[in-house]
Order: structure tokens, then sequence, then C-alpha cells
């Protein structure tokens, strides 16, 4: 078993995915991968959030997503910036009222959120 806050031993992909034991996991990195034409990067982040290895999914140097692993399931973050900020508000209604409410409550900065 991987040990995820062992900043010294970083774990494939693979080891993530069975760490995480969900199928959704898998699933959605390929969906990712496929719609973006980009490539993982696993890192090890130091943040108060949510220390310890993490994916993130780049292209062109912006992370587009990052996951955060979890045992039965992962945590995915979006940062909606300036470009994306219209089209994510059109879709907003249609989301759960805990996701309208987490974005509501996110505060802007640099243009994103």
């Amino acid at each position: 078993m991987i040990d995820l806050r062992d900043k010294n031993t970083p774990p494939t992909l693979e080891e993530i995915g069975a760490y995480v034991q969900n199928p959704v996991f898998t699933v959605f990195c390929s969906a990712i991968k496929t719609a973006y034409q980009c490539g993982e990067t696993i890192e090890f982040s130091s943040c108060s959030w949510e220390p310890g290895w993490n994916v993130k999914f780049k292209k062109s140097g912006k992370t587009l997503r990052t996951l955060y692993p979890k045992e039965g399931y992962f945590r995915a973050l979006t940062a909606v910036g300036r470009r994306e900020k219209e089209f994510a508000e059109a879709i907003l209604p249609e989301c759960t009222a805990e996701l309208r409410t987490l974005y509501r409550q996110t505060p802007e900065g640099n243009g994103q959120r």
C-alpha cells in the first residue's frame, strides 16, 4: 500500500488507482486525457487543504484538473478562469445545491475561482 504523505516515494498513477479502489478514478483520468489531449503529473503538495501526492492534468503549462486521492474516493479540483466563467455559470443551475453554494462562496482571485 502506498503512503500518500511520504514525499520521498512518488506513486504511479496505477498505484494511486489501486489506493482509491474506485473504478470511476481510472475512467475519469482516461476521459480527461482524451478530452484535453494531455498527460498527468504526480506531484507532492504541502498545501494546507490536502497535503500529499496528487494527480495534476496539465496542458501548455496550465493545470486543468487536480485530483486528490482518498481511500474509496477522490476529490477533483477544477479552477474556473475568466474564459470558463460564463460557461460554468450557465450550467450552474443544473448542478447540485451543494456545488452551487460552494461556487458562490469561493472567493475570486486572479480572475478565477
